[in-house]
């Protein structure tokens, strides 16, 4: 793998900047719906949809680990 200089970037170092700044911007997203659908009033369902919530983040965290289930 090509290694960039002391000080400086190159091409490869700017796209694992804009996979990890894509990746913090989609986690942001991401607990700002977790923190809108906590004050949602779902009824009766608000257990079905908390647990369906749950698979979502466990499903969305073993995607973004990359680790092989």
């Amino acid at each position: 793998m090509e290694t960039s200089w002391k000080y400086s970037l190159n091409s490869i170092d700017w796209k694992k900047i804009g996979k990890w700044a894509l990746i913090a911007l989609g986690w942001a997203l991401f607990t700002y719906i977790q923190s809108v659908i906590v004050t949602i009033d779902f009824g009766s369902y608000t257990p079905i949809i908390m647990a369906v919530n749950s698979i979502i983040i466990n499903i969305v965290t073993k995607f973004l680990s990359g680790q092989k289930v």
